[in-house]
């Protein structure tokens, strides 16, 4: 069960990074060089029906296999140990995720033009940079921290 509970976790990251990616690398510059929001207005509409059920499949999984890791939540964050040091940072990039998106909604793109522009790339940015992070953190749960 916990291989297939994995190859979730992974695809989802895969989707949420790698969207996050193309937004950052492709379609985040040529929005800034023409000013254009259209596409990047486009892709974010399109994006978010992939890219937050994703993430919740994420979160899901992400929390389930800490729970098989350590079963005892309060030592998640006990850090006597490199997994329960994993699954606070884990649970820390998600946090921060969870507060750069809310301003995003709630801040940035209600009043987004092409003279905002320059504060949504600040947050994409951001985002792309913690899902990179998540992939990198992923990873040390496999080849350990040292």
């Amino acid at each position: 069960m916990i291989n297939y509970v994995l190859i979730m976790h992974l695809l989802g990251a895969t989707i949420w990074t790698g969207g996050h990616l193309i937004l950052s690398l492709v379609i985040l510059p040529k929005t800034l060089s023409t000013r254009n929001l259209d596409m990047l207005l486009q892709f974010e509409q399109n994006f978010e029906k992939v890219g937050i059920p994703a993430l919740v499949v994420q979160v899901l999984t992400g929390l389930w296999m800490a729970h098989r890791l350590i079963p005892d939540f309060g030592a998640w964050f006990a850090f006597d140990n490199d997994i329960s040091k994993l699954i606070t940072l884990k649970i820390s990039l998600l946090v921060a995720t969870i507060l750069v998106a809310l301003h995003a909604r709630f801040r940035v793109i209600p009043t987004l033009s092409a003279s905002t522009l320059n504060a949504f790339s600040i947050n994409i940015i951001l985002i792309t940079l913690l899902s990179v992070s998540f992939v990198i953190v992923g990873t040390l749960f496999r080849t350990g921290l040292s």
